[in-house]
């Protein structure tokens, strides 16, 4: 009768032991599912760059002669005196500003990866004004999410 009992005890133990590890399991399985962040949306008006970049999985069409031949990049201009090359290093991209400041108005974005020109810092070293390769617009994005390139 002792050992009918016991095995009833260890049977019911090991019973509720795998059903709390199976439910242990289960949760962090579906926790690790819900943060991660999901893929970044592609809209037809983003611009081609982001599309290659974010349509890289998929295969290149088959014939590229439809295709027009890009034209050539005009020669780049000489950095200014103290400005250097730079990538963003932030995933989201960086809110271009007219001034150093969270306040400041929005003139523009920048996408994650992309390359600009850092021309200057602000005083306390929180904001640095920044050229967007490609073109003249110019702005402030706060430091730290740009990565030095040369």
């Amino acid at each position: 009768m002792l050992s009918a009992i016991l095995k009833f005890i260890l049977g019911v133990f090991f019973a509720l032991a795998l059903l709390l590890a199976g439910s242990v399991a289960a949760a962090r399985y579906f926790i690790t599912k819900m943060t991660a962040p999901p893929p970044r949306p592609v809209f037809a008006n983003d611009r081609p760059a982001a599309l290659q970049s974010a349509v890289a999985g998929q295969s290149a069409p088959a014939s590229s002669a439809a295709q027009p031949a890009p034209a050539a990049a005009p020669a780049p201009k000489p950095l200014p005196d103290g400005a250097f090359e730079a990538r963003v290093i932030w995933p989201d991209g960086l809110i271009l500003r007219e001034a150093s400041g969270p306040d400041a108005n929005r003139v523009g974005g920048v996408g994650y990866n992309e390359r600009v020109i850092v021309l200057q810092e602000s005083g306390d070293k929180a904001w640095q004004k920044i050229r967007l390769n490609g073109s003249e617009q110019e702005g402030w994005v706060k430091a730290g999410n740009l990565e030095r390139i040369n």
